[in-house]
C-alpha cells in the first residue's frame, strides 16, 4: 500500500483568503463587511484572527483607506489562485450539475399580467432548479396547448380542464370581480348593485363571459329578466376610460381596478349578494407533477391579495362627509 505523505494543516482556511480579497478591493472593513454578508465587527474580528494566525499584520489604515501591508501583497497574489483551484476541486467531485427543469407557464386571463412578471423574479429565487418563462402566444386557449406538450403549466380561471390522465388540475386562490363607473354616475352613491341595476347599463369587459364561469352567472341569473348588455373592448385601459366618461360599468379584476380608484374619478361596487369571487387553478402535464407542486407552493404564496378593496364613496358622497 503506497503511503501519502500528509502536508503541514495550514494556519489560514478559505474565509480567512476571501476576507483579505474583500479588504483589498473595498478598502474598508464597512466595504468589505457588505460583500461578504457580514456585520463590521466581524470583519473587524477576523482580520485580527487571521493577523494572528500569521504572526503579520496584512493591512495598514491610510487615509485613502487600507493599504495591504508587504505580507498582505503576498497573500493577495496567491489568494485567488488557491481559492479557485478549491472550487475546482469540489466541483469535480459534484459532477456535473443537473440541468434545471423548464416550465412554461401561460396564464388564461390577460389579468393575471398585472402581477406575474414581478411575481416571476420571486419564483426564480425560490425555485433555483427551475427555468420558469411566459409562453403568452399560448393566452387564447392554454388547455390545448398543454395536451399538445406546447406548455407545462397554466394559470386558469375560466376553461375546464378535460378529463385527461395527461393532466393535473389543482385549486389556486381567487380574485374579485368588481363593476367600476364614474365618480358622477347615477349608481355610484349606492352601496352595492342589483342585477336590476345592471340590466339598464352597458357593461364594459375585455372578454365576454363564458357559459363556464358558473361563479359569475349564478349570483346574475334571472329568468324574466332581460339579458345583460355587454360591450367588447380590445384593451383593459380602454374599459377604464369608458367608464370614467360614464359610457358604461367596467367589469373588471380588483387587480386591475385598485390602481385606478385612488384617483377618485371612478368608484367600484359589488354585488348586493356579495362579492364574485373568481376561483383559479394551477393545470399541469403529469410527467412534470414534483416541479409543477414546488410552483405551485410558490405561487400560493406570490399571487397579490388586495385585501382592503377601496370601495371608495363618490365626491359629491365624500364632500358631505
Amino acid at each position: 500500500m503506497n503511503s501519502i505523505e500528509i502536508p503541514p494543516t495550514p494556519r489560514l482556511d478559505s474565509r480567512d483568503l476571501r476576507l483579505v480579497l474583500a479588504l483589498a478591493t473595498a478598502r474598508t472593513t464597512a466595504g468589505a463587511a457588505t460583500r461578504l454578508h457580514l456585520t463590521q465587527p466581524a470583519v473587524s474580528r477576523a482580520l485580527l484572527a487571521a493577523e494572528g494566525k500569521l504572526g503579520a499584520r496584512l493591512f495598514e489604515r491610510t487615509p485613502r483607506g487600507l493599504e495591504p501591508t508587504p505580507a498582505g501583497n503576498t497573500l493577495l497574489d496567491s489568494a485567488p489562485r488557491l481559492l479557485t483551484e478549491l472550487h475546482e476541486l469540489e466541483s469535480r467531485l459534484q459532477g456535473p450539475a443537473a440541468p434545471a427543469q423548464r416550465l412554461r407557464l401561460v396564464c388564461e386571463c390577460y389579468t393575471a399580467y398585472h402581477w406575474m412578471p414581478s411575481a416571476l423574479k420571486g419564483l426564480r429565487a425560490s425555485l433555483p432548479g427551475m427555468d420558469l418563462s411566459i409562453a403568452i402566444e399560448c393566452t387564447r386557449d392554454p388547455i390545448a396547448a398543454l395536451l399538445d406538450g406546447e406548455i407545462e403549466v397554466a394559470l386558469i380561471s375560466e376553461a375546464p380542464t378535460p378529463r385527461s390522465r395527461r393532466l393535473v388540475d389543482k385549486p389556486l386562490f381567487a380574485d374579485e370581480i368588481v363593476f367600476v363607473m364614474a365618480a358622477s354616475h347615477r349608481l355610484a352613491a349606492r352601496t352595492s348593485l342589483t342585477r336590476a341595476d345592471l340590466c339598464k347599463e352597458t357593461l364594459l369587459t375585455s372578454r365576454m363571459p363564458t357559459r363556464d364561469m358558473a361563479w359569475y352567472h349564478k349570483p346574475l341569473a334571472a329568468t324574466r329578466e332581460a339579458p345583460l348588455n355587454y360591450q367588447v373592448l380590445p384593451l383593459t385601459e380602454a374599459v377604464i376610460d369608458f367608464a370614467r366618461a360614464g359610457m358604461g360599468i367596467g367589469v373588471l379584476s380588483e387587480w386591475v381596478a385598485e390602481p385606478h380608484l385612488r384617483r377618485g374619478d371612478v368608484v367600484a361596487k359589488r354585488l348586493a349578494s356579495g362579492p364574485l369571487r373568481r376561483p383559479w387553478r394551477l393545470v399541469w402535464r403529469k410527467e412534470i407533477e414534483n416541479a409543477a407542486m414546488e410552483l405551485w407552493r410558490v405561487l400560493e404564496k406570490a399571487a397579490p391579495r388586495v385585501n382592503a378593496l377601496p370601495l371608495a364613496r363618490p365626491r359629491r358622497e365624500r364632500l358631505r362627509a
